[in-house]
């Protein structure tokens, strides 16, 4: 409904706040806009006229409840989706930046708005009322869209990606990561950079919690349901022996001579997946050394204490020890461990881009080509995935 009235007129209109006849001498510019999904009021008034423009009668408007005149403010929303997810406020302040009592405030005047409970604040850690879980799974997707959106349109020429945080397993450290850091800070001279070593279960761990944007990593064996990742590179594990040791591979696998198994830590998940496969083929040898660090485990078998299940990957990092080792294709079936390139839904295809094929680039040209001149028998089995 449209109407304007003139400055002789005796139309009388009713609002929810105030009536208004004319004519007569307003002296202040009144705006009032009231956020209803139906109902949509504005009025601006002056000295001689008034511009009414609304959905319906304005004597039928509803009032809008406290906290509703200004809609739904975007930090509200972040406060209660980090508190959602961690059950607690003040990892919720952390993760927002926040102060503890405005993280709180935010969060009152969220529940104030909607006029629902979100939370129990009874218990501890808080937990969701079932209207604050329906409505946290709406807002899981609109945070989303819009943060992936607003991260689409800064960097959509890289010039104007302001942040930058990639994490990485130790394995590329000696020479893929420090080439590609030089390389994206050439690239994004406007961005502030970190980088961060880590194991694949932190820095996978990190993504979710949004402390990292990108990570190369080996994939677990379980989907990442709330992650998205770009296979980059198939390693292949391998046995590396000594130099000198001159038994079968095979007897050496099934136990049968005087040369112990040094592995890695069980908590890693390149642990995990080689003793998945030596499970599947009968195979149980005892743990008479673990280790953490790849380094560790080729000193250990170029002094000629024992043998282990490795990679090409961190077998070219071991490049002082080479002299003293073998390294053989694991005999039996083959297999191998996959590195990703993993990141958050919300982070920008530009820069995703970016990083994936400098990274490609570094692998082929620092460590599988010349791991495959080393061993030519690698060649089609240490390679870049597609």
């Amino acid at each position: 409904m449209f109407g304007y009235i003139g400055p002789n007129s005796q139309h009388h209109y009713q609002t929810s706040t105030r009536a208004l006849t004319y004519p007569q001498k307003i002296q202040e510019t009144l705006q009032i806009s009231v956020a209803k999904s139906s109902i949509g009021i504005a009025r601006r008034c002056k000295m001689d006229h008034c511009l009414i423009t609304t959905n319906e009668p304005l004597d039928h408007a509803p009032m809008p409840k406290p906290g509703a005149r200004n809609g739904l403010n975007l930090k509200w929303l972040e406060v209660f989706q980090a508190c959602a997810r961690s059950g607690s406020l003040r990892e919720a302040a952390d993760e927002t930046g926040l102060a503890i009592s405005t993280a709180s405030h935010h969060l009152r005047c969220l529940e104030d708005h909607l006029g629902i409970e979100l939370f129990n604040h009874a218990r501890r850690p808080m937990a969701l009322t079932p209207k604050g879980q329906a409505f946290l799974r709406n807002i899981d997707v609109a945070l989303l869209a819009i943060r992936k959106a607003t991260s689409e349109a800064a960097s959509a020429d890289l010039g104007g990606t302001k942040h930058l945080r990639l994490g990485s397993i130790e394995d590329l450290d000696s020479d893929v990561m420090p080439e590609l850091a030089v390389y994206l800070s050439g690239r994004l001279p406007e961005s502030s950079f970190l980088y961060h070593t880590d194991t694949s279960s932190e820095i996978i761990a990190m993504l979710r919690d949004r402390k990292l944007d990108l990570g190369v990593t080996v994939a677990p064996p379980e989907r990442l349901r709330d992650l998205e990742d770009h296979p980059v590179l198939r390693d292949p594990f391998v046995m590396v022996l000594p130099e000198s040791t001159d038994a079968a591979l095979s007897e050496i696998v099934a136990g049968k001579k005087n040369l112990p198994f040094l592995q890695f830590s069980s908590d890693l998940i390149i642990a995990r997946q080689i003793e998945a496969q030596l499970r599947r083929l009968g195979v149980s040898l005892p743990h008479k050394f673990e280790c953490a660090s790849n380094q560790t485990l080729m000193a250990m078998v170029a002094a000629g204490t024992g043998w282990t299940i490795t990679t090409p990957l961190l077998f070219a990092r071991a490049k002082r020890f080479h002299a003293r080792l073998a390294m053989h294709p694991f005999p039996g079936k083959r297999f191998s461990r996959r590195l990703s390139l993993v990141y958050t839904p919300d982070c920008a295809q530009s820069v995703i881009s970016l990083v994936d094929q400098r990274l490609r680039r570094s692998l082929h040209e620092l460590v599988i080509t010349p791991m495959v001149v080393q061993a030519p028998w690698l060649d089609g089995q240490f390679t870049l995935i597609d």
